[in-house]
């Protein structure tokens, strides 16, 4: 299945206090995410950067889009060699540089998935499906810095 396929998102600032952006400190970073059929996302700056704590930021979703990609990227690279996941819990990490301008960027992003497998002998293809997940993870292919894996395999019933 080859072709383009088209995303669309409305980002709606909230944090108008009443005199608008009439200082850095007058608004707040309050925005609304939404998209046609689905909730609405409270978002806003990360806290360093006078946002919410309490809302997701830009930096947490980018995360979350690497570690959920992998994820089902994942889950179908073990489908077709036959390894049987029946948990995946991933613990990923990212780190982030500001420049001293004003600006920044992700420097490496870790994943950590643990992956419950049914049996001992899918350790081996289980450990290997990630590196077919990297491959096909259209979210890591999009991004200019490393995102790494550090997997932990374990077979169901060892705890």
């Amino acid at each position: 299945m080859l072709g383009e396929h088209h995303y669309s998102v409305r980002a709606e600032w909230t944090g108008n206090r009443g005199t608008g952006t009439s200082g850095y400190r007058d608004y707040d970073r309050a925005v609304t995410l939404s998209i046609e059929g689905k909730p609405p996302l409270a978002a806003s700056s990360d806290k360093p950067f006078r946002g919410d704590p309490s809302r997701w930021n830009p930096e947490d979703l980018l995360l979350s889009a690497l570690s959920e990609c992998h994820l089902l990227s994942y889950l179908h690279a073990c489908v077709t060699t036959g390894v049987v996941v029946v948990e995946y819990t991933d613990d990923a990490t990212g780190m982030m540089r500001e420049d001293g301008r004003g600006g920044g960027a992700f420097t490496e992003v870790v994943l950590r998935p643990r992956v419950v497998v049914a049996e001992e002998s899918m350790r081996e293809a289980a450990i290997a499906a990630h590196a077919q997940a990297n491959e096909w993870c259209f979210i890591a292919n999009s991004v200019n810095f490393p995102v790494r894996h550090e997997p932990t395999i374990v077979v169901s019933g060892e705890g």
